[in-house]
């Protein structure tokens, strides 16, 4: 006699996103892998007398979505402190700030006062928040608020006083000479040490972060980590089985001594906390104008971009963590960048073996997409920067008439390349990336919507070495689910609408929604 299931899901629309992409009414579970694909009546016949009996009543189904590129801490600091992704002006993010203030008064509390998430370029004052600004949150206590691309951060006069002198003085905006409250890279990770969170307040920001990515459909992240608690964290919820989601740590490339010495490589791990990548930066971002571009910006033509880690020293690092059996992924936003990292991983034995990948890829050139194809490097975007490619948006000020030449998943997934979405947490959202993809205006970035949701799904879990026991809904696999309310198909231009009904990770309800 066949073994009862732990969970069926009946009357559903389930697509197991495998191509061709099949479809189903139900699905069974046990032991947290799926047994039993087919019609509800078939699947009936496993349910026993302890089986959970959930009624999909005609919501679709998906995999779990699997977020390729996060900082999940960095969301839990939009749930604990000022989220200024809310903020529709400037002064809107200074209020804020400032209710921030009044919240944290009290003396046990921190005494900084920290705000996540701005984004200038939707404002109508259209710069960055300045010294001035935030002096008028406290003239007393330490006022930090960073950009959403973490490559920009905006200080008060408390802040410059203390610190200025440990940064590096082009990291450090200046105006006749004096700072003006606007520092870019290596001045923002001083600010970003000081701040940084003890593991039991790591611990909060990871739990509200978790509960958050599982009402969003989310089951498994890619987590950039660096000189912070969550590895720690993450282990010890893992052992706790406080864990909803899997976890794959990708660390910082000032961590590889460590890893090599202590035996880790990419993959060793538990069923929910794996070993990723190194992690490396080229360059910065188009927000900061320090992507590194060969040709100048078109809103400040004396300006191509810098590097954050040069040419020279990528090398090294690449060949380093390749020779040592680990994934690279490296962070390259402009097309200099990014040329410069492909030239990288293909001075490497098998870079499509090792599914090295690159962060961003938001100004490929057509040759450097072929490349992509070729060398089967992982392109691992963000489909959610679309937002910024539309007329008068930041790319079309900082990069002119190409603006139309960032994010071109069409030709990158034309070309062969292996392409997983994330979000950067800019925000923390699948479906929003997924509307991007889909209802862009630009043929070459648009995705039709079946290849938009492989992106998030078995395309993220390619990059992760997870596509044998993710990234679809198939027999054997393990049981990580989506479930939508409305059809992602039959509401292409309003997926972002789409709500999340159930998130199911290991065959567990997370989130129920319903």
């Amino acid at each position: 006699m066949t073994e009862a299931a732990d969970t069926v899901f009946l009357d559903g629309e389930i697509h197991t996103l495998t191509d061709p992409d099949e479809t189903h009414e139900a699905v069974a579970v046990r032991d947290g892998e799926i047994v039993r694909l087919g019609e509800s009546y078939d699947v009936e016949f496993l349910v026993g007398t302890e089986t959970d009996v959930v009624d999909l009543d005609g919501r679709v189904l998906l995999p779990g979505f699997i977020d390729a590129h996060t900082h999940l801490t960095n969301v839990g600091k939009y749930l604990v402190h000022a989220d200024l992704s809310a903020a529709d002006d400037l002064d809107e993010a200074v209020s804020l700030l400032r209710e921030r203030e009044q919240e944290t008064a009290d003396p046990d509390d921190s005494e900084w006062v920290l705000g996540y998430g701005y984004d200038e370029s939707t404002w109508p004052e259209d710069r960055y928040l300045d010294r001035e600004d935030l002096d008028a949150v406290s003239e007393e206590r330490p006022v930090v608020a960073l950009r959403e691309d973490l490559h920009v951060a905006s200080v008060n006069s408390v802040v410059i006083e203390r610190y200025v002198e440990e940064m590096a003085a082009e990291n450090v905006h200046t105006e006749g000479n004096e700072p003006t409250g606007v520092l870019v890279e290596d001045a923002v990770n001083v600010v970003r040490e000081v701040v940084a969170p003890s593991a039991e307040e790591t611990g909060r920001l990871v739990a509200a972060a978790q509960a958050r990515a599982n009402e969003l459909g989310v089951t498994g992240v890619h987590d950039m980590v660096r000189g912070s608690k969550a590895p720690e964290v993450y282990r010890d919820m893992d052992l706790a089985e406080e864990l909803s989601l899997r976890v794959r740590i990708n660390y910082w490339s000032d961590h590889l001594d460590a890893l090599i010495e202590t035996g880790l490589r990419t993959n060793h791990g538990s069923g929910m906390v794996r070993t990723g990548a190194i992690k490396s930066f080229t360059d910065g971002s188009f927000g900061g104008r320090t992507a590194k571009l060969s040709e100048p910006y078109h809103d400040d033509t004396d300006e191509y971009g810098s590097w954050v880690v040069d040419p020279e020293e990528l090398n090294e690092i690449v060949q380093k963590a390749d020779d040592a059996g680990f994934q690279m992924t490296v962070h390259a936003i402009g097309d200099e960048a990014i040329d410069e990292t492909l030239d990288a991983f293909e001075q490497t034995e098998d870079p499509g073996g090792m599914r090295h990948r690159v962060e961003h890829v938001e100004l490929a050139s057509e040759e450097a997409i072929e490349r992509f194809g070729e060398l089967g490097v992982v392109a691992s975007v963000q489909p959610n920067f679309l937002k910024w490619a539309k007329e008068g948006g930041l790319y079309e000020s900082r990069l002119g008439a190409r603006r139309a030449e960032t994010n071109r998943y069409a030709l990158l997934a034309g070309a062969g390349a292996p392409v997983a979405f994330g979000s950067d947490c800019m925000p923390l959202d699948p479906l929003l990336g997924i509307h991007h993809a889909v209802n862009t205006d630009v043929d070459a970035q648009r995705l039709a919507v079946t290849e938009a949701l492989r992106a998030y799904t078995l395309g993220a879990a390619y990059a992760g070495f997870d596509e044998g026991r993710l990234g679809t809904v198939e027999t054997g696999k393990l049981a990580d689910f989506t479930v939508l309310e409305d059809s992602p198909w039959e509401n292409e231009g309003e997926i972002e609408d789409i709500d999340v009904a159930m998130t199911v990770v290991d065959g567990e309800v997370v989130y129920d929604g319903r």
